[in-house]
């Protein structure tokens, strides 16, 4: 079964003006719910769409979830063309465009986010490989050794991949869009044919950029740039900015990564494992410094911090549950632009974004918490 994709195209992207407004009309909710970055206003809670399955069930609760989240202030919706089969991305399509249609959001308010690197699945197919053939290698997109680990760094397939994920979302422009754990192809080729790769991959959405169909462009990763730098995963973030200025000049659109946060992955703020120029610190740190914004993922660990232990529960008192407590934290991290969770329900997205109406912690009880 393939679910449809939008039938409407929405023209526009996220804009300055248009998330100002957003901001505006959420006022009554607490300043520190929205933050400035790449020139827009973005909510510190986001919504993923990483878990489920591949049906409508799923489908209809992400839509109910999608639908009450950007009636309550969030703006940001993250998603990868791989997530469920392409499913994520429809969904989100049939949502936001129902509720532009309806009036209750404007397309430039919200800031659509997805990723493409990963082998791609129409759904669930009987025969993967030869669905992979079909679709990929014998039309000349990719050939075999292209993938690596189910990943791929090739500026046709990215092209493919974002042109797809354009239609899954019924958009005109994906406002950010990330190349997905390339880290993953350090298993397979040397250091320096990966820099070739990126580099090629980040000359084709500059050029994706330039023709209106992407507004800015990162890299979204789970172990690269958590890992120290001497392991074989570890991801320089001042060396793909570097890739990002030989394929755009000085005015390259790498402006936005991603990587997780949260109480029990605490490297992007903890662990020094970038270097810049001569010095050393977390990718946080380096991302302030290299002018890119830093998206969490993540924040809830899957599900699986939503107990934590009593001592550390009770430093984070102004909230009503852990899991509002573990994302208390990290969308708090200095430096952070928006904390993503998955949100498939209504209860879940009534419950995390509760948070909307009370301050982040600041930056003496959050450095409190590594003390």
């Amino acid at each position: 079964m393939t679910i449809p994709i939008s039938t409407r195209t929405l023209a526009g992207r996220a804009t300055p003006d248009g998330t100002a407004r957003l901001r505006q009309r959420f006022a009554h909710l607490d300043q520190g719910f929205f933050r400035r970055a790449l020139g827009l206003d973005l909510s510190s809670i986001g919504l993923g769409t990483y878990l489920g399955e591949p049906d409508a069930e799923t489908d209809r609760a992400y839509g109910e979830a999608i639908r009450l989240a950007l009636t309550l202030g969030c703006n940001v919706l993250d998603t990868a063309i791989n997530y469920r089969g392409q499913y994520s991305e429809r969904v989100i399509g049939r949502a936001l465009g129902a509720l532009v249609a309806e009036g209750v959001v404007s397309r430039d308010e919200i800031v659509v986010c997805t990723k493409g690197g990963f082998l791609s699945f129409d759904g669930q197919p009987a025969d993967a490989k030869q669905w992979v053939k079909e679709t990929f290698i014998d039309p000349g997109i990719i050939g075999w050794t292209d993938i690596v680990a189910y990943n791929v760094m090739h500026p046709r397939y990215i092209r493919h991949q974002l042109e797809t994920s354009l239609r899954n979302l019924g958009l005109e422009t994906i406002d950010v869009y990330y190349l997905h754990n390339p880290e993953s192809q350090l298993q397979g080729v040397p250091r320096p044919q990966f820099m070739e790769r990126m580099t090629a991959c980040m000359q084709e959405l500059e050029r994706a950029v330039a023709e209106g169909l992407v507004g800015a462009y990162g890299a979204a990763t789970w172990d690269g740039f958590r890992a120290d730098p001497s392991k074989p995963s570890a991801l320089s973030l001042d060396e793909l900015v570097g890739a990002a200025r030989a394929a755009g000049g000085d005015n390259h659109h790498f402006r936005v990564i991603q990587l997780p946060f949260n109480l029990g992955m605490l490297e992007a703020f903890g662990k020094a494992t970038q270097i810049v120029g001569e010095d050393r610190m977390p990718t946080l740190q380096a991302a302030a410094r290299l002018g890119v914004t830093a998206f969490a993922s993540g924040s809830l660990l899957q599900g699986r911090l939503t107990r934590l232990p009593p001592a550390l529960a009770a430093m984070i008192p102004d909230a009503d549950s852990d899991a509002q407590r573990a994302l208390q934290f990290a969308r708090s991290a200095p430096g952070l632009a928006s904390a993503l969770v998955g949100m498939k329900s209504a209860d879940h997205v009534r419950h995390n974004l509760a948070l909307a109406a009370r301050p982040p912690l600041s930056a003496a009880e959050f450095a409190a918490l590594f003390q």
